[in-house]
């Protein structure tokens, strides 16, 4: 049987509370923007990827701007233009991104159109798909305890999110959702939410976790972001879809009704056992030398 497409809920529709979920934690700077009554208009998201350095500014996806015929990674690439439908779940989120995060979502863009390049616009390869699956459905799970390594590449969903869950709290291990599918998708309360990963081991931050706790910790969480952005420009990362981590979001402590009973993590379908042969790449290792710049 097809899987049924997921088909978000009216803006007036989504249940009270949803944005105070954390996997909305990244975006809590525009709040107004996703739980007020109105849609924000594009000149409000473009002022804000202004605000942040971005050249890039989001345009209506209109029978105008698709007369030209471009690729939409093209356009972005050449004109800087990204095609957004207004009053739209999927791609307000995804401008959201863009202003989080501006230097990753432009790394993947240019590689995408690299791939183009090699490939024509009319056929994927295998780096276009690890490519879009971050980018629609993506997550950076920054560890800083390497000990919670081997639980995830095991998948051993009951040591990871259970056994060990207080490092979920302590700052061992922290989330940075970034696809704006995964986001779009948690907009309907109690789905069973799982993301495609790049794991990065935060050396610097080891050392430091009382720190990370509080002011310290989204400055750390930037510098993972940009980690990424710099390995993505570089191509060693996203070169095939078999590099990427699945992780259970709903597996999260306080993500999902059910974490709170152990047979939770038993029993849910998303908690799924490792493939035999299965194996995955070694984490990016953030050091203590690495530049602590902003993003943008």
């Amino acid at each position: 049987m097809a899987k049924r497409r997921y088909v978000a809920p009216a803006r007036g529709a989504v249940a009270p509370g949803v944005f105070d979920h954390p996997v909305f934690a990244g975006f809590a700077a525009h709040r107004a923007w996703l739980d007020g009554v109105a849609w924000p208009s594009l000149d409000a998201l473009n002022c804000a990827l202004a605000a942040d350095g971005a050249a890039e500014r989001v345009v209506a996806q209109d029978a105008a701007l698709l007369s030209d015929g471009e690729h939409y990674e093209l356009r972005i690439a050449r004109r800087g233009h990204i095609a957004t439908r207004p009053d739209n779940w999927h791609d307000l989120l995804n401008a959201l991104v863009w202003i989080e995060h501006p230097s990753l979502k432009r790394a993947l863009n240019r590689r995408q159109v690299a791939e183009i390049a090699q490939v024509g616009p009319a056929q994927r390869s295998r780096a276009q798909c690890a490519l879009t699956h971050f980018d629609e459905g993506g997550a950076i799970v920054v560890l800083r305890d390497a000990a919670l390594l081997p639980l995830w590449d095991a998948h051993d969903w009951h040591g990871l999110f259970w056994r060990e869950r207080a490092a979920w709290f302590d700052g061992r291990i922290d989330v940075i959702v970034f696809g704006h599918a995964l986001l779009e998708h948690a907009l309907t309360p109690g789905q069973l939410i799982t993301a495609k990963c790049i794991a990065v081991l935060d050396i610097a931050g080891a050392s430091g976790r009382d720190e990370l706790r509080v002011d310290t910790r989204p400055r750390a969480m930037q510098r993972a972001s940009l980690a990424v952005a710099e390995a993505t420009a570089r191509g060693v990362v996203f070169v095939d879809p078999q590099e990427l981590r699945p992780l259970p979001l709903s597996g999260i402590p306080g993500w999902h009704a059910g974490t709170d009973d152990e047979a939770f993590y038993r029993n849910a379908e998303c908690f799924r056992p490792l493939r035999p042969g299965r194996v995955y790449p070694a984490p990016r290792v953030l050091q203590a030398s690495d530049e602590d710049a902003s993003d943008a």
